[in-house]
């Protein structure tokens, strides 16, 4: 509570029809174990083999039924931070990527341009670093750049109150906009920042490994002869916001490309966030960490406001430590023949936080 306000609301889910369907197939299925294990003398190892798969199978229904009995939507109220602001703790904020052939650099850039475009009273108290397990030039590269073209997007993105600060997703689609004077300073905007937008993807999807390490100087002379499984820890801050004022800029940025050993296991995504979290610690030591990967992006600019609602909104701490934003899927197939969005999760069972959303690849 803050000052008499609510952060957040359990709201209960009501689902009797579905709690009764689930007690009559657990029914039918316990029948159908007792009728097995009742003429298990009279028949051999198949009927057995049955009826261990049978019990095992009632086994997981009912654990199944044990996670949906009371599921419950949690709605959060950012705007009642208003009276806690001094208490908003520092986030740090791990991107995860590992191959720049599978993972195109320009994808992590606009992972890490909407965070860095998330709403936060305090930006110096957000810190965004970035894990390359490819150990890329053309990956420090194109967060350099983009770094540079934060400085542009992100006013541009507050001033008009975006709603998705992921560049790729935003400039998908023609704004919607009236013949007002105001509508027309927007659509001139709206025109340079894509035009602005084009040329970063321009430079970043063009960029080849040898001529960075050729005319990048001293900026990118750890990469010559590292390679990607073999080299030394490599640390780049690449915007460091403490030397700008309260409330401008925007959050810290950091490349990381953690050292690697053919003599010592890396332990994959795991290590990496080991890593991260040790660098962080040194760095900014936030007390709360958001972790995404490198395909995903922060389709609500208030969603660490949201997670604080809920991480802040107990009384006692022990009650909240992690929040889990739901993923909504972009590209994915019409009817999703494979169910990779999760479909049946986040609208059937409503297990979901209400408000708190990341935007992410399909699965596949």
């Amino acid at each position: 509570m803050a000052g008499g306000k609510k952060l957040h609301e359990r709201v209960a889910l009501g689902r009797t029809a579905w709690m009764l369907a689930d007690f009559v197939i657990l029914l039918l299925l316990l029948a159908l174990v007792a009728r097995r294990a009742a003429s298990l003398g009279e028949r051999g190892g198949t009927w057995l083999a049955a009826l261990v798969c049978e019990a095992w199978f009632a086994f997981v229904w009912i654990l199944n039924m044990n996670g949906k009995w009371s599921p419950v939507r949690f709605d959060t109220y950012p705007e009642n931070l208003s009276h806690r602001l001094e208490e908003l703790p520092a986030v740090d904020m791990f991107v995860t990527t590992a191959d720049p052939a599978l993972e195109p650099p320009l994808i992590t850039v606009n992972t890490v341009l909407s965070l860095l475009a998330l709403d936060y009273p305090d930006v110096g108290k957000l810190a965004c670093y970035v894990s390359d397990d490819g150990c890329s030039p053309v990956t420090c590269y194109a967060l350099r750049e983009a770094a540079k073209f934060a400085s542009l997007w992100i006013p541009f993105c507050k001033r008009y109150d975006i709603g998705v600060r992921a560049p790729f997703m935003y400039f998908s689609s023609a704004p919607e906009v009236g013949t007002g004077t105001a509508d027309h300073e927007f659509l001139e905007s709206w025109a340079l920042m894509k035009t602005e937008y084009e040329k970063l993807a321009s430079r970043i999807e063009n960029a080849d490994e040898v001529s960075i390490l050729r005319d990048g100087g001293e900026e990118f002379a750890e990469f010559i002869d590292a390679e990607r499984g073999n080299h030394p820890t490599i640390v780049k801050v690449l915007w460091d916001n403490s030397k700008s004022k309260a409330g401008e800029g925007f959050p810290h940025l950091v490349y990381l490309s953690r050292e690697k050993s053919p003599r010592h296991r890396h332990n994959f995504k795991a290590g990496a966030m080991n890593v991260l979290t040790r660098v962080s610690a040194v760095m900014t030591n936030a007390p709360i960490m958001l972790n995404v990967d490198c395909d995903m992006f922060a389709n609500n600019p208030q969603v660490a406001l949201h997670a604080m609602c809920l991480l802040l909104g107990f009384d006692d701490e022990i009650h909240s430590g992690f929040v889990q934003a739901p993923q909504k899927f972009y590209g994915g197939l019409k009817d999703d023949p494979f169910g990779n969005q999760m479909q049946v999760i986040t609208k059937v069972l409503h297990m979901h936080v209400h408000k708190c959303c990341c935007g992410s690849a399909p699965l596949g």
